[in-house]
């Protein structure tokens, strides 16, 4: 295990190109609003909204019903244009053909069981019961430190008014949220660009919109463009699909991050002396303090490690598409260099992905960290083959960790245990035809929509021990290898 920690970003190379993320209203990250970071505007806009929020209360901490219909608005008052056949047309060509040429670089099966044009309305919906997934956790362990730091004199006398409060907690998170789910949609480009699986499985999506938009300073042609991302997009369905450990164990990685929230009950307590519910403007001036301290947000060494098993597993995926898209490219589009490293920059610089996750989890994706990792699964092919290298991923306990990233060279040349297999099917692969719509997929996880009442009395899955995917010591992906 490395004891490198992914919060502090080393300098050098492209590492230090990313502008610093800032706490409050920074314009460019849509989930700043969130922790505090909505203009008195935006929060007046909110207020407006609670009469009928409260009137349809949510069983959760994040009102989703308002969450949805935030994010609806904040897409409508940006512009959001209906997908055309046309659209729809070249997309399914492009992700036709994108599967194609990777089943020359890749012996993982076709993942998409589905293509979707999609408006950013649309995605909003789409991918609105995983960002309760990933939210809900963070915003419960909020609102366990806000209650805590409610003293006791005042829980006993107060009653009701603190239901109602917790109510209005509900409908503020789910405007915020709204906020950043509509703002995001502004952005993304398809199902998997922030690098998790957002969509149900199998669904290989683009939004045209964003794609004309991000192809269109780069003197390209719109089809090289659509064709670039729908590799990216069917390469990364591949691996959603064909090793179902995949997703659940990127999304419990956020979810284990926060079971360890440290809420700052101190400042929570002066916060709390200073609300005047009458008053909303210095509401929100109270909120935008903050309520965590960002000196301690992730000092525990149970986020340490799930930051680090996120890390490490954010970038095996994205390393590994990077290179089998790299090679399906390889001879056939002499586009692909530069459409690499508009990707490359947009990462850099704080993409989607990085402020997303930067402002949920506290962890800052370094693209040193990918490109290591690209160069990895570059040499593992060299080394052992096309089926070797994705054989891999038949299990967590497979894939270089985080050490490994840094030295891959002992990984690289040590014996493989694989050399004995002559198929992925005795690895365990699930090798068959991705699931067809509107049939069961035994082997997809459940996505915890808004009125889902979640996993957590789930138990372990077939051969998995109690103490979850990674064991009682909660190691990365690859701490249990032989």
């Amino acid at each position: 295990m490395s004891g490198d920690n992914p919060v502090d970003r080393p300098n050098g190379d492209d590492d230090n190109e990313r502008p610093e993320q800032s706490k409050g209203g920074d314009e460019n990250n849509p989930f700043a609003a969130m922790f505090g970071g909505a203009s008195t505007e935006q929060f007046a806009q909110m207020l407006q909204g609670f009469a009928q929020a409260m009137s349809s209360p949510s069983s959760g901490p994040v009102n989703w019903d308002l969450a949805k219909q935030t994010a609806r608005q904040t897409v409508s008052a940006a512009g959001d244009s209906s997908v055309l056949d046309r659209d729809k047309r070249e997309l399914a060509d492009a992700i036709r053909l994108a599967d194609h040429w990777l089943d020359d670089v890749s012996s993982l099966p076709a993942g998409c069981s589905k293509v979707e044009a999609w408006s950013k309305a649309e995605w909003v919906e789409a991918t609105l019961p995983t960002w309760s997934r990933l939210c809900d956790p963070v915003v419960a362990r909020m609102a366990e430190g806000m209650a805590a730091a409610i003293p006791e004199e005042m829980r006993q006398s107060a009653g009701p008014l603190l239901g109602m409060v917790r109510q209005m907690g509900g409908v503020m998170f789910g405007s915020q949220v709204g906020q950043a789910v509509g703002g995001l949609a502004g952005e993304v480009l398809g199902a998997s660009d922030i690098g998790l699986p957002l969509a149900s499985p199998g669904t290989a999506a683009l939004l045209p919109a964003n794609v004309r938009a991000f192809g269109g300073g780069l003197g390209l042609s719109e089809d090289d463009v659509r064709l670039y991302l729908a590799l990216r997009e069917a390469a990364h369905q591949r691996l959603f699909v064909h090793a179902p450990w995949l997703p659940a164990r990127l999304l419990g990685a956020v979810e284990e991050y926060a079971k360890g929230i440290d809420v700052d009950t101190s400042r929570l307590e002066s916060l709390v002396g200073q609300l005047d519910l009458t008053n909303p403007e210095a509401l929100q001036n109270a909120l935008s303090e903050g309520l965590f301290d960002g000196d301690e947000i992730a000092n525990t060494p149970a986020q340490q490690a799930a930051l680090r098993r996120l890390e490490t597993l954010l970038a095996l995926v994205e390393g590994w598409v990077d290179t089998v898209v790299t090679a399906a490219t390889d001879g056939r589009m002499p586009s692909a260099l530069s459409l690499a490293e508009a990707v490359r920059r947009r990462r850099a610089t704080g993409g989607p992905a990085e402020r997303t996750l930067a402002t949920l989890v506290g962890l800052e994706l370094r693209p040193r960290r990918m490109r290591e990792a690209a160069d990895l699964w570059k040499r593992l092919t060299d080394a052992r083959g096309v089926e070797g290298r994705d054989a891999l991923w038949a299990h967590p306990d497979l894939l270089p960790d985080a050490d490994d990233l840094e030295n891959p060279e002992p990984f690289i040349t040590g014996a493989s245990e694989l050399a004995e297999f002559s198929d992925l099917s005795q690895l365990g692969w699930d090798t068959s035809d991705p699931p067809v719509e509107g049939t069961p997929d035994d082997n997809a996880p459940e996505a915890n929509g808004p009125d889902s009442p979640g996993n957590d009395d789930a138990g372990p899955a077939d051969g998995e021990s109690p103490d979850g995917p990674d064991g009682p010591d909660g190691g990365e992906p690859g701490t249990d290898r032989p």
